[in-house]
């Protein structure tokens, strides 16, 4: 049997000019983070309640995305949390808390004191809810690789910087909650009631 001729042996492997490497390493890391977005979008979905097509705000098993539609037809949804409702903010509650207690407090908590109160049932003060959902909105677009390098930085110095100083302030949402970890202390300040429609002036 004959031996095979050297131009039938194995081709040789096809190589990526050098130049080219860096765009297909952008457009992976570029992929790789809309995955991830659309895992954050789909626990969200996954999370909210299936249409019951015997509830008549429904109509004929419409979705509640559908049903919100109706209602706002011109206004754009928000992902913002203060402006969800109902098993919405729940489960956005949920997510973000992850973020809290195992990114948040570890890397940035700082030490409780007089002068930077806490308090361990932050989720029950609506503004600390509200402060931290931004944080944590933002730090997801800004740590993102899209964000480029300085994306972090920034996160720090337009964000967390000035979220810390009005959540942790001695006046701020736990002004009246644990200023010692040996005296915990919880308590939700009473706001301003709006006023009351057709009031005089």
């Amino acid at each position: 049997m004959p031996d095979p001729s050297p131009t039938s042996s194995v081709p040789e492997p096809f190589r990526v000019p050098d130049g080219d490497l860096d765009d297909l390493a952008s457009a992976l890391a570029k992929t790789m983070a809309e995955v991830r977005q659309h895992g954050i979008i789909l626990d969200r979905l996954g999370s909210e309640p299936a249409p019951d097509p015997a509830d008549p705000q429904q109509g004929d098993g419409a979705s509640a995305a559908e049903a919100a539609d109706t209602t706002q037809p011109d206004g754009p949804s928000s992902v913002f949390i203060v402006a969800l409702g109902g098993k919405a903010y729940a489960a956005e509650l949920t997510v973000l808390s992850n973020w809290v207690h195992h990114l948040f407090l570890p890397v940035y908590g700082r030490e409780i004191s007089t002068t930077r109160p806490w308090c361990a049932q932050w989720h029950e003060h609506p503004e600390a809810v509200a402060r931290l959902h931004a944080l944590w909105l933002a730090w997801q677009q800004l740590t993102d690789t899209e964000a480029g390098l300085s994306g972090p930085s920034t996160w720090h110095r337009d964000h967390l910087d000035q979220a810390l100083v009005h959540l942790r302030a001695p006046d701020g949402p736990f002004a009246a909650c644990t200023t010692s970890t040996t005296r915990p202390n919880h308590r939700v300040l009473a706001t301003p009631s709006p006023k009351q429609a057709g009031a005089s002036a």
